[in-house]
């Protein structure tokens, strides 16, 4: 297959749907755990300080993301020399294997340190495979594709992360549902179903991907003894291949993992933890938004096939960094305690609870309000006393005071709904074209290894720590409640001046050197 001949609708769609079928399951597997970040904390580091635990858990997450690069080398190496699909069927058994053993870990009461350990074993051979999946996917759909359609083509690739993430919000949502908090807490419980589902889907993406061919661009390669004996040193040891890496790397990886991750990842954790929604309503604003930003991965590839990749990626992240304060400001300011609290909130339940630790108790009232506009919250008191007797008990008000399970206000809620909606759409410009973007770059050869290296350091490294980071900037300037933007935006914004300069913005570039 050359640069005019194409390979028949009817396979390329067989190809899309295999491929991306066996990502998005690969992006749900690595996804779920920092979507039970928060739970999976509880399980798996000892009581006492919730956030010390919330970070750890975080860390372990990332650490999925910063051994990505390695996956890329490995696998991308893999590639290379023996073929794009073995190579990715290898990573998705990887991948689900090991989620499926996440769900299995017992808790840290049961075999102490020894859990976080093992589950941060688990999360390292995830990052390994993942390192491996992506690269191998989006080479192997361009490699099928006609030159003036493979940004449209790639771009289903590219929604796969996407919608990776709404599945595992989904099945996670539909087993929340069905079962009350302590089921779903318990060491046991709820929780560690989405683990467990895991194994179901991969055996059925290992199914599909077996009927498939390699890539025949690849194929005719390797029959002419072309392929390349040591593709890490022709990638990263040839002086024009390297700086290649480099430019795809600062001038447009960079960015645009900051801008996926903040848009979806971030902004759910900031609805959680700074905002203090419920559960429910924090996951189902996350849910709407993906679901209806979603075609624009396809829209934004189909027209990186007209007018090239480079504007609209750039675009993308000048967005992100002149809207992200605004957007994030509006969450604070529409959540805000002082507000709600002057909105005649009406008592609806409360509830006592009282704990002997030795000498001290603890005592606890949650009382849960509704607003006259609709909007619902609950109001946590707890103070530690020396033992008091029951009557004492019985009327003591606690001291530290906070505001939790916020609901909104339907208006509110659509309102949330459209900004993450806002959020996720400049996703799908700095994530859609991509792929072709990456392929283009590289010669065949070493294409996997070259693309994937570039791809995984940032949105690994770049991308995957904005969550941690982000925390971590608030919870050291506990003042700042935008502080945690300060790193996306950095990032973003010298990313968008070095491809501003130096990326190419060329149209229908040759793959099959």
């Amino acid at each position: 297959m050359n640069q005019t001949t194409a390979a028949p609708t009817n396979v390329i769609r067989q190809v899309i749907i295999a491929s991306s079928v066996g990502t998005m399951i690969e992006w749900y597997d690595f996804y779920i755990f920092g979507m039970l970040a928060k739970t999976i904390s509880n399980q798996f580091f000892p009581e006492g300080n919730a956030t010390a635990a919330l970070l750890s858990t975080l860390a372990i997450f990332a650490a999925g993301f910063i051994v990505r690069p390695f996956g890329a080398l490995v696998f991308g190496r893999l590639g290379d020399m023996i073929g794009r699909k073995y190579t990715f069927l290898l990573t998705l058994i990887l991948m689900g294997g090991s989620t499926f053993l996440i769900g299995l870990v017992p808790d840290y009461k049961s075999i102490g340190m020894a859990a976080p350990l093992i589950v941060l074993l688990l999360r390292l051979v995830q990052g390994l495979a993942l390192g491996g999946e992506y690269g191998g996917a989006a080479t192997y759909v361009a490699e099928y594709s006609p030159a003036r359609k493979r940004g449209y083509y790639t771009s289903w690739i590219q929604t796969t992360a996407t919608l990776g993430l709404f599945v595992a919000l989904g099945v996670i949502m539909l087993v929340k549902l069905n079962m009350s908090d302590e089921q779903f807490n318990a060491p046991w419980g709820g929780w560690r179903y989405p683990f467990w589902v895991s194994i179901f889907l991969v055996i059925v993406s290992i199914y599909i991907r077996m009927k498939m061919d390699e890539s025949p661009i690849f194929s005719k390669l390797k029959k002419e003894g072309k392929t390349s004996s040591n593709p890490l040193k022709e990638s990263f040891r040839n002086k024009a291949n390297f700086k290649m890496v480099l430019l795809a790397l600062f001038g447009a990886v960079m960015g645009q993992g900051v801008i996926w991750y903040t848009g979806q990842f971030y902004a759910q954790s900031f609805l959680e933890t700074k905002c203090a929604l419920e559960f429910e309503q924090s996951r189902t604003i996350m849910l709407w938004a993906i679901a209806f930003a979603t075609p624009f991965f396809l829209f934004f590839g189909w027209l990186s096939d007209r007018i090239g990749r480079k504007w609209i990626m750039l675009s993308g992240m000048l967005l992100g960094v002149v809207l992200y304060p605004f957007i994030f400001g509006a969450f604070l300011k529409d959540t805000d305690t002082k507000t709600w609290l002057a909105d005649n909130p009406q008592l609806v339940k409360e509830e006592r609870k009282v704990s002997v630790h030795g000498e001290q108790s603890i005592v606890q009232v949650s009382a849960h309000y509704e607003t006259a506009s609709g909007a619902e919250y609950t109001r946590l008191t707890t103070d530690t006393v020396a033992q008091l007797s029951t009557a004492d008990l019985a009327t003591n008000t606690a001291k530290a005071t906070s505001y939790v399970n916020k609901k909104l206000p339907q208006g509110t809620y659509i309102k949330f709904t459209f900004l993450i909606w806002v959020m996720v759409v400049l996703v799908t410009m700095v994530y859609g074209p991509i792929a072709a973007f990456l392929v283009e770059m590289f010669p065949t050869k070493i294409r996997y290894t070259s693309m994937s290296l570039p791809y995984h350091i940032g949105n690994g490294v770049f991308g995957g720590l904005v969550p941690f980071i982000g925390l971590l900037l608030t919870t050291s300037f506990p003042n700042e409640p935008l502080v945690g933007l300060w790193y996306p935006i950095g990032i973003a914004a010298l990313c968008f001046i070095i491809g501003s300069i130096y990326l190419s913005n060329k149209i229908d570039r040759d793959v099959t050197d």
